[in-house]
Parts: C-alpha cells; structure tokens; sequence
C-alpha cells in the first residue's frame, strides 16, 4: 500500500490506541491530535496537543490537506453542521464515529436496524439532543449531503486499557469498587439483556481496514463482535478476573445513585444498556477480510485489559460522585 497522510481527531483513547498501530503498520503517516500529554520516537507518528474546536486548530491541520481522516470528537448536532463540509471537503475519506447507540430494539442489529431518531415514540426523549440522537442527526447530515467520501462506523461498547463498563458504570466506579473491595449496585431489570462488549483492538483493526477501502466509500458499519452476553454473564467475568461482590436494586434507586436521576442516565439506561444489543457483524467482516473466529473473545480481553490497567490510581475516584453516592445509599441499607 502507498503511503498515505492520515489524521485521526481524538486519537488516543479506547479505540484510537489500537487504531493508530494498525495505520502506521499499513505504512501510513500520522497524525494524532489529543488533549492527553504523548510523544513519540517514531518519525511516521506525531501527536499534537489541542482542541480540535478551538482556536482555528482545524482550520490549520486541514491546509496539509490529509489522504484520510479518522473522527474520534464528539460533536453536537448544530457543531457537526458547521464543520462537516470543511472536512469532507479537505480529505479523501473521512471516517465518522457514530454507536450502536443509535439503534432501537431490535435484534440482531445491523446496518439497516431501526433507529431510535426514526421509530421512538417519546417526544420527550425526541426533544432532546441525547447521545444516541446527536449521532444519528449527524449521520442524516452525511448521508443527506452532496459527499460520498465519508464513511460512517457503529462500534458496540467498547473497553479497551482503562475503559470498561457493567450497566452503565464505566471503570471510575466500577475498578475502584472491585480493587478496593467495595460492593457494586447495579439495576436488576437490565441484568439480564443481552450486551455486546467488543475490544479496542478488534474496533480499530475494522476502522483501519475500512480507511480508502473502495468498498466503504459512502457506507456505514457495525464495527463489533458478533458474540453477546447478559450483563448478569458479564459480572461473573468480571467476577472470576477479580472477585467482588454486587447487589441489584430497582432502576429508580439505581438511577439516583449514578445521577440523581438526570434524564442522560435515564436514557443511556432504558434505551441502550436494557435493550437486548445483539450484533450482526458479517458487513465489516466481508469488506475488511476479517473474521469472527479473530476477534477477541470477552474473557480474554477483559482480563487482558484489567492487567494493563489494575495499576492505575483508582483510588482518586473515591470521592467521585457516584462513587460517594453508592456508599452512602450502601451504608443507608446496611451493606459493605
């Protein structure tokens, strides 16, 4: 493959650091714009401290005028507008993050599952720019517009070294409460749903065989693994890479405890984490060469990635608001 100058927006975090290895062992340049402090010794990586959204940054990255662009930001819905046409129109092919999120219940997902922009009838949840709106807003923008060198990427959950999640709890609360020994709460009503957690490593092998693949051009993906668990499964996982124990409460008195109720939870809960997310990967797997039999399997990953990431200090999230919250509703109905 010819080499290729390549930037990726927000590339340091759970898929960008498996993707960016995997672009530079194609034999592409790179350049990784964060807000996180990193180097490099290798001339085909550079990393560039900044926001993207700030101070003409972007403007002055595009005059180099990238082969390709990888879009890890989040944007609102009224942001992306502004800034979609200044990209696609300064790349050959720009990739866009979007999520499963997006989708309603209604497995297996695929590419062409029903959206929740589409098919919800809560006009209260409509009303709002939630998370799994905003992207499927912003893929309406794309998909609407006069481009086609942009191509949309709907990873599942995905965890990767510091980055994992039970429910809706990610590993501020969740590693910090397992290392330091201290129960969990979780929603009973969502412990039995089908989840699909999928590795960085697997998500950023997709995107990397999907950047200036003809194929793509125009196309949008599931980018996950094809393997599924309840959340109940994916706590004893968990459970056997370090022992803890949990309690399940009703979603009422869990949404209090992560949020004190605020309808971001609400939704992130209801519709997602309680949906039953079973994937149908065969699209990226046909197109990038992949195969189901490659991916990461969860038990692997996870302890895989608790290794990597057990000597992190936790303990600074202990006076964390939900970490604070869990143990005094704990210590309000008798429980360690």
């Amino acid at each position: 493959m010819n080499c290729k100058n390549v930037l990726v927006l927000g590339g340091t975090g759970a898929m960008g650091r498996y993707l960016v290895p995997e672009l530079l062992a194609a034999g592409h340049s790179v350049d990784v714009v964060s807000l996180d402090d990193m180097s490099s010794d290798d001339p085909m990586l550079h990393y560039i401290k900044g926001n993207v959204k700030e101070n003409g940054l972007l403007e002055e990255l595009l005059k180099k005028q990238y082969d390709g662009i990888v879009d890890f930001m989040t944007y609102q819905t009224e942001e992306f507008k502004k800034v979609y046409s200044l990209l696609l129109e300064n790349t050959g092919h720009y990739i866009f993050l979007s999520s499963c999120r997006i989708f309603a219940d209604a497995p297996p997902i695929n590419e062409n599952s029903p959206r929740l922009l589409d098919v919800s009838e809560d006009r209260e949840f409509l009303a709002t720019d939630d998370y799994a709106l905003y992207k499927a807003r912003e893929e309406d923008v794309l998909t609407g517009s006069a481009y086609s060198n942009w191509t949309i990427v709907r990873p599942a959950t995905t965890y990767s070294t510091g980055r994992f999640q039970l429910v809706t709890l990610e590993a501020p609360t969740l590693l910090y409460r397992m290392l330091a020994g201290k129960t969990i709460v979780l929603p009973e009503k969502a412990m039995d749903r089908q989840a699909t957690l999928s590795w960085g490593g697997d998500v950023g092998k997709m995107i990397a065989r999907l950047l200036f693949n003809e194929k793509a051009y125009g196309e949008s993906y599931v980018t996950a693994t094809a393997e599924h668990h309840s959340w109940r499964e994916i706590a004893e996982i968990y459970n056997e890479i370090c022992p803890f124990r949990y309690i399940t409460v009703s979603t009422e008195d869990y949404l209090d405890i992560i949020a004190k109720g605020a309808s971001w939870a609400r939704y992130q809960l209801i519709y997602a984490r309680m949906f039953e997310r079973i994937t149908d990967n065969r699209k990226v797997l046909k197109d990038t060469g992949l195969k189901q039999s490659g991916l990461m399997p969860l038990r692997e990953g996870l302890r895989l990635e608790f290794d990597r990431s057990r000597d992190f200090n936790w303990s600074r999230y202990s006076t964390d608001e939900k970490n604070v919250r869990m143990d005094e509703y704990l210590r309000c109905s008798h429980e360690k």
